[in-house]
């Protein structure tokens, strides 16, 4: 018999293999090449051997590896295979980042007016020099950044920005008044609380009555500023009552009413309760009018809620630029203001062709801003009329034949009233108010244009002023003697208060029979303004008393938004 080496053995004869662990006893071919990666093994001290198990199984012959080689050479790739795991998600976080912090520095905008920062152009909006901008880029603080139009906003120049259809002349133009809106048009589609505010000084001029255009069905807060300049001695109770028939009127459904100051911080508490209470998770997008007081009611609202979120408090650091200037927020600007999440947005207010500041230069722009209570200018007074020589015309047949100018914006022309009809005007000090006979009246226009008719100020401006294009006749119904007939406002001006008779006069009953109880006037203003006929406006402390309270029913009570002070 011929004895046979293992290795020898005939291909169909085989010999049982010892008992193994499951995982080596299989008797197939078996080719493992273990082997790490390019950067691995670079870096790895330990190489690891590429190794054959031949077809008679693992720890037959001199050349098998122990069951310990096998477990270290596992170890080994599958620490490769980890660190190069952990090598690509670091790439990939790297590059996230990157991408995120290319799309931030983006839309970095200024915090003052929330134009978009740059470094090309010094007089447009938005504008940082260089230097300063890649420092603030290089520690990631861009938020933290005052463009230059900003700080000559603060420091009271009047940097216009704004041009086209209800932009205002004077100055550089670097964003149209469509542009603007245009960047409010994804709030349609959003959910969010809107807050809408409207100028008490100015209330037709600044409603926005089309705002569900902008806000879609989103639910809507009223906010009315500058309150504290109505008047000494008016009663809030009747202006409350006032706004929200104004409103109702419109059909503008709101959830709330609030009469504030920013200034004052009158009524800011209760906007903040009321708002804390209907966001509900959502954004506050802060609508109104351009240099309606969007960016001072957001400061004062910060300043309010700050006093119990600190995130509110921190916020008032950056707080949005606020000025004289329409149009001074050129981009939505958004402020952290609540501990439990949400944000509040200062939008870019909304240019109106029919507002007196889209026709002023932007030197002018400061005179259509009052600084200080209202008080109203009445005409007739003796004053006047002595001055013009026109006492005693003004004695026997009242306002009949003459006209007033007030400042070089508006001309009524007196046509037809009683000899006791009073107008009495409210708006800002800086525009005086000249009255003359009406057949002078375009001779001393075309002469103190400029001169004592401003804005416009100045010859040069003057000669510039396309004059008083829009003519609209007037006809005024009257009822009584004991309440003014209506306002006349003047869009982004102030407004007139027709009384049929002066307070300090009051005819019999067979005196008012006679009479055809209707006034006739004529209002000259620039041609995009608008005049409006409304209901009077109950200041100063006769308004308490003739003022009406309307009766409603029980519906009406329920659905007419409640208003507060």
């Amino acid at each position: 018999m011929v004895s046979l080496s293992p290795l020898s053995l005939p291909h169909h004869l085989k010999i049982s293999a010892p008992k193994l662990p499951k995982i080596y006893t299989k008797p197939t071919l078996i080719l493992c090449k273990f082997s790490q990666p390019q950067q691995a093994q670079n870096n790895a001290s330990v190489s690891v051997p590429e190794t054959h198990f031949s077809d008679s199984g693992p720890g037959t012959g001199p050349a098998a590896p122990t069951r310990g080689q096998i477990f270290i050479e596992r170890q080994l790739s599958m620490e490769a295979v980890a660190e190069e795991n952990r090598e690509t998600k670091t790439k990939k976080k790297k590059v996230k980042k990157e991408k995120a912090l290319k799309v931030s520095m983006a839309v970095a905008s200024c915090y003052g007016c929330g134009a978009p920062l740059q470094t090309s152009d010094s007089d447009a909006p938005g504008y940082v020099d260089t230097e300063t901008y890649q420092l603030k880029k290089k520690h990631h603080q861009l938020r933290t950044v005052l463009c230059g139009r900003c700080r000559l906003l603060s420091h009271g120049h009047m940097i216009t920005a704004v041009g086209g259809n209800g932009g205002y002349s004077g100055g550089k133009q670097f964003v149209t008044a469509e542009q603007l809106r245009e960047k409010l048009s994804h709030l349609r589609h959003e959910k969010a609380l809107i807050v809408k505010m409207v100028d008490i000084v100015d209330f037709n001029g600044s409603f926005l009555a089309r705002v569900r255009d902008l806000a879609g069905a989103n639910p809507i807060i009223l906010v009315v500023t500058k309150v504290d300049l109505l008047p000494k001695g008016t009663d809030f109770n009747c202006i409350g009552d006032w706004v929200v028939e104004a409103t109702t009127k419109k059909k503008l459904n709101v959830l709330s009413v609030h009469l504030t100051s920013s200034k004052s911080l009158v009524g800011i508490a209760g906007v903040a309760s009321e708002i804390q209470k209907e966001k509900k998770g959502r954004d506050v997008y802060i609508l109104g009018s351009a240099n309606v007081g969007k960016s001072a009611f957001i400061n004062a609202l910060l300043k309010m809620i700050g006093q119990k979120d600190p995130v509110a408090a921190a916020a008032q650091r950056y707080k949005p630029i606020q000025s004289a200037v329409p149009g001074t927020t050129l981009g939505p600007i958004q402020i952290n203001a609540f501990l439990g999440g949400g944000k509040v947005y200062d939008t870019p207010g909304v240019h109106l062709h029919h507002r007196q500041a889209a026709v002023v230069h932007s030197e002018d722009l400061p005179a259509l801003a009052p600084q200080s209570r209202l008080r109203g200018h009445s005409f007739p007074n003796s004053q006047v009329a002595s001055d013009n020589g026109t006492a005693s015309k003004v004695q026997s047949n009242g306002l009949n034949g003459f006209s007033i100018f007030w400042g070089g914006l508006v001309r009524i022309d007196i046509l037809k009233v009683l000899p006791e009809t009073c107008l009495t005007f409210y708006g800002p000090k800086a525009l005086q108010i000249h009255m003359v006979p009406t057949d002078k009246a375009d001779e001393f226009y075309q002469k103190e244009l400029g001169v004592l008719l401003t804005p416009p100020t100045g010859k040069e401006r003057a000669d510039d002023w396309r004059g008083l294009e829009t003519e609209r006749q007037l006809r005024i119904p009257y009822e009584g003697v004991e309440r003014p007939a209506c306002d006349v406002a003047i869009s982004g001006l102030g407004w007139i208060s027709v009384e049929p008779v002066s307070k300090s006069i009051r005819p019999s009953n067979s005196d008012l029979k006679e009479t055809a109880r209707e006034l006739h006037l004529t209002v000259h203003v620039p041609k995009p303004v608008e005049v409006f006929v409304r209901p009077p406006m109950p200041v100063c402390k006769a308004g308490a008393e003739w003022y009406q309270y309307r009766e409603l029913t029980d519906k009406e009570e329920e659905d007419r938004p409640k208003w507060f002070f």
